[in-house]
């Protein structure tokens, strides 16, 4: 069984920082990680790798630096790993990366299943997946919780996940797969496994090696552009108040009136206000 599994490199959220007169992004000096939603689909990979055998190829389109993201995916145990980097991708929107990626897979030679985290943290708009099916005109299921399995046919049995429960679905591979934290928990890289990451020979693969059309990638091929990004205010003006509870809560009462907050009553279980 051949399984690609597509990653993002995405600036870690706990530290992202807005420049307020660019309305963009502060990359400089901002830790970059795996997209969260990713490392459950590189888990899932090598869990049917475990089960079927076969190899996993890891996947990953951005600057040069992405070869940290794809060196800690092979520390897991992925065979190998692809990048697709050139200044032409660019700007790339969710309808130019979908293409772009799925002009790796066919490089690739395509594969039996192919895995994603179900959205990026960075622009949490899901599409992409769904966006690299379309453009190699295979099946797709998003949400996947479980893979419950996969028979001698080539159909794999799934459960995607719903608000207030989940469906079981049956389609023939090859097939996208997207999925959610539920399915599984991701394993810790291994002391080997860091090691041989350090060694491991990471393919690069530019605009010619694809044989793309130009006008489909980066900013070009981009038909949507982010024209703003702000962080909501943060709030401000807190008192503490001290003293005894009865004064406590009158100074809140009173506080709440000056405010202009309605307190509302109502009879308790004893008949008193």
């Amino acid at each position: 069984m051949n399984i690609i599994v597509c990653i993002k490199q995405v600036p870690d959220t706990t530290n992202i920082k807005i420049n307020p007169e660019t309305n963009t992004l502060i990359r400089t000096g901002v830790e970059s990680i795996i997209n969260p939603f990713d490392m459950y689909a590189l888990e899932e990979g090598l869990r049917l790798k475990e089960k079927h055998g076969g190899t996993v190829i890891v996947l990953s389109m951005g600057p040069p630096q992405v070869e940290q993201a794809l060196r800690e995916a092979i520390s897991l145990g992925i065979d190998e790993a692809y990048l697709l980097s050139d200044r032409a991708f660019a700007g790339a929107d969710t309808l130019a990366t979908a293409y772009t990626l799925a002009a790796g897979i066919k490089k690739l030679g395509g594969a039996d299943i192919i895995l994603m985290g179900r959205q990026a943290i960075d622009g949490d708009t899901g599409q992409v997946g769904p966006g690299v099916a379309e453009n190699l005109n295979l099946p797709h299921i998003t949400d996947i919780r479980k893979i419950e399995g996969i028979d001698d046919q080539g159909n794999i049995t799934v459960e995607r996940m719903l608000e207030d429960g989940y469906l079981r679905l049956r389609t023939k591979m090859p097939v996208l797969l997207t999925v959610v934290k539920e399915i599984n928990e991701p394993r810790l890289p291994s002391l080997r496994g860091k090691m041989a990451a350090r060694k491991k020979e990471i393919t690069t693969w530019i605009e010619e090696d694809l044989q793309v059309d130009s006008d489909r990638i980066g900013l070009t091929g981009s038909p949507t552009q982010v024209m703003k990004i702000f962080t909501p205010p943060k709030p401000s003006g807190g008192r503490i108040f001290q003293g005894e509870i009865k004064e406590i809560v009158t100074q809140l009462i009173t506080e709440l009136k000056n405010a202009g907050i309605a307190l509302g009553g109502g009879k308790g279980a004893n008949g008193n206000d």
